[in-house]
């Protein structure tokens, strides 16, 4: 059974099931999500605790199993915590292991198994062995907070702690600094809500002390500079550059990044073009998930002037990130690529006035 982390709480104020599988790439909410079961648990008389951490294939499964079906000397029910780093049970012992792992959790209500994955995707989710957690517990996807929920989040964190912005647009540019400066970064965003519980007592917190006191620990990738880019949203896309800057991530990273857009963008107006439907042409071209929503909009709307110009401005940046100059572009590769990414901003932003 799938249950929305969210829900969590309410599912455990109801009662215990003996077997529950999280996974995700979230540290923060992974961390919380594990621990609210294991309190919960021990409420419920689970005193006992055993740690178990599944590392390649050479791992021992026998005791984990045996771990899991004894009950301990000293207490009546015990918790055995298991972590997969890797996500990957190991062959064929380790994914049929987790098959009479699940099982044996629905039979012993004395144990309660709790297993954590990172972010599975695709293939593994249609595996024997996740089949069998499903079947027999509960699993609980654990998705980053993207940036555009990442403001009442913070709200929310603020209000458990007795604290709130302002009411109205004050209210919302003070949520919008906040998560601009921790975007990407969930764990030093809890930190810093948990610093302003200790700097300010319960209330209204205003824009100046937030200002004052949240630091910028904003953490970016190029795949989220992509969705900035074709969302149209130059401040947020001119900030994400900048911190790739910082954090020293290689220009022609993300100018790959950028460039695949733009011919995946071609591609798709393309086969838009030859009668080929848009949605087999993005399944075709592994344009998935929020991306995908984001090309189904542009696209149709996208000229093929446009898309010219886009190719040969990724072409003559590509020259600059390997350190040709380009009559009419900047020496400097960040420079070209903030031009680039202005340049796709304004191709997008077109579109949407069609």
């Amino acid at each position: 059974m799938q249950l929305a982390l969210d829900q969590l709480g309410a599912h455990l104020a109801k009662g215990l099931r003996t077997l529950y599988t999280l996974h995700g790439d979230e540290p923060l909410q992974l961390q919380e999500a594990a621990d609210a079961i294991r309190a919960a648990a021990r409420q419920a008389g689970y005193t006992e605790r055993s740690v178990h951490t599944v590392q390649g294939a050479h791992f021992d499964w026998s005791s984990l199993l045996a771990a899991g079906s004894a009950l301990s000397l000293f207490a009546d029910k015990q918790i055995v915590d298991i972590r997969i780093p890797s996500g990957k049970p190991g062959g064929k012992e380790g994914a049929a292991a987790l098959a009479q792992l699940a099982a044996q959790a629905a039979s012993s209500p004395d144990t309660l198994t709790l297993i954590q994955l990172p972010r599975l995707d695709a293939a593994s989710k249609k595996t024997a062995w996740f089949s069998a957690l499903d079947t027999h517990g509960v699993h609980i996807p654990i998705h980053p907070v993207e940036r555009d929920r990442l403001p009442a989040w913070i709200a929310q964190r603020l209000k458990a702690q007795g604290q709130h912005v302002a009411a109205g647009e004050a209210g919302q540019r003070s949520l919008a600094f906040f998560a601009d400066c921790v975007e990407g970064n969930l764990l030093a965003a809890h930190q810093e809500i948990q610093k302003l519980g200790l700097l300010y007592p319960p209330g209204e917190l205003s824009l100046e002390q937030i200002e004052q006191a949240v630091l910028n620990v904003a953490r970016y990738d190029v795949f989220k500079l992509s969705e900035a880019v074709l969302s149209g949203d130059l401040a947020r896309s001119t900030r994400m550059l900048d911190g790739l800057q910082a954090e020293g991530v290689a220009e022609v990273l993300v100018h790959w990044t950028l460039a695949e857009d733009i011919r995946n963008l071609q591609r798709a107006r393309a086969a838009l073009d030859s009668g080929q439907p848009l949605a087999m042409a993005l399944r075709q071209l592994r344009v998935w998930g929020a991306k995908e929503q984001l090309f189904a909009r542009i696209v149709p709307q996208l000229r093929a002037p446009a898309v010219a110009r886009l190719l040969l401005a990724a072409h003559q940046v590509d020259g600059i990130v390997k350190g040709l100059h380009i009559p009419g572009r900047p020496t400097n590769a960040w420079q070209a690529l903030h031009q680039l990414v202005w340049e796709m901003v304004q191709a997008v932003k077109l579109t949407s006035k069609r």
